[in-house]
């Protein structure tokens, strides 16, 4: 899937992450983890596009591959028309002020020693954008914005609940005017009912600022609620990707029919059609041959097993990577 046009803000070819393991035995080979394996997608400006799959099938390090906070093992990544793996590391420095990234846990990523107004002015004065007293006030201004008041903002992060420290989290994300925020998780750490006043605080950032996102989560009715587009992982490859209503209405990949099946429904009396997918995500130490999701699929086939399958176009923005597609879907 490597089509891009004039609207993609960042666009990703061939996309590979290898870390080295330990060998398999005292004098044996070494062994390799396969975290994302040939990933090719686009991210259109303005646009929010969801990754989701399991934990461990390599969301994140996908994220932070996009943003070099990882060197990645092999492909490219244009953002803007540019590719980012062949900057100098003070050309990718410059390019940082537009790409920015939300942890998952807002205390881990604040430091417990600088007030929250402190840690917002932090990127302003590594970069020496304006005056002391310009840096002060944008600081003061963003920290408004996502609801943090005067006299909140000299205190320290281990003063906050949860869900106040991911809103400083957002600001200190967004006081550099970034077009690009990799999302990683952002919701995950926080109770069910502060989450949807984040994601809706983020919905109308990205509206305000005419932001783009790339939104990681394992959950897939917060994925439901904020993406405009879906792609789904597995074992480090992207198995479908479509637009938001297409997917969660008309699953193709036999994966992507799994994850949403198991979404519980509010209504205790009905359930959901079980799709039967046997075992777990196998090792990335070890990734089988074939199609990676072939171990766990009913729908397997003897080429399923030898040939990897490439995502192909089955619909109006709607791809899916899967041998047997047409054979069985709908």
């Amino acid at each position: 899937m490597t089509n891009h046009n004039t609207d993609d803000l960042v666009q990703i070819k061939d996309l590979s992450k290898v870390f080295p393991g330990s060998r398999d035995s005292l004098f044996g080979k070494k062994i390799y983890v396969h975290a994302v394996s040939n990933v090719s997608l686009s991210i259109h400006k303005g646009e929010t596009l969801g990754i989701v799959g399991e934990s461990g099938c390599g969301k994140s390090t996908l994220g932070r591959c996009i943003l070099r906070l990882m060197e990645p093992s092999g492909g490219e990544v244009s953002f803007d028309g540019k590719n980012l793996l062949k900057l100098s590391k003070k050309e990718m420095r410059d390019m940082r002020k537009r790409m920015q990234i939300i942890f998952q846990d807002p205390y881990a990523s604040l430091n417990p020693r600088m007030t929250v107004l402190e840690a917002v002015i932090a990127p302003l004065d590594a970069f020496e954008i304006g005056s002391k007293k310009e840096r002060l006030i944008k600081a003061e201004q963003i920290l408004h914005i996502v609801g943090i008041d005067d006299q909140q903002m000299n205190r320290y992060p281990h003063e906050f609940s949860g869900g106040q420290r991911q809103r400083i989290d957002i600001a200190r994300a967004l006081v550099l005017d970034p077009d690009f925020v990799v999302c990683d998780e952002p919701v995950s750490a926080l109770d069910a009912s502060v989450r949807a006043s984040v994601l809706n605080l983020m919905k109308k950032l990205q509206g305000q600022f005419g932001l783009t996102y790339l939104f990681i989560s394992h959950d897939l009715s917060v994925v439901k609620h904020i993406s405009d587009r879906v792609a789904v992982m597995y074992l480090g490859s992207i198995v479908e990707i479509a637009d938001t209503k297409d997917l969660y209405n008309n699953p193709a990949h036999p994966y992507t029919k799994a994850l949403l099946a198991a979404i519980p429904l509010p209504d205790p009396t009905k359930r959901r059609k079980a799709i039967p997918i046997i075992g777990e995500m196998p090792s990335p130490y070890n990734v089988p041959d074939g199609c990676p999701f072939h171990n766990r699929c009913p729908y397997c086939k003897e080429r399923c097993k030898k040939e990897r399958p490439q995502l192909q176009a089955i619909g109006h923005n709607h791809w899916a990577a899967c041998h047997e597609i047409h054979s069985w879907w709908n």
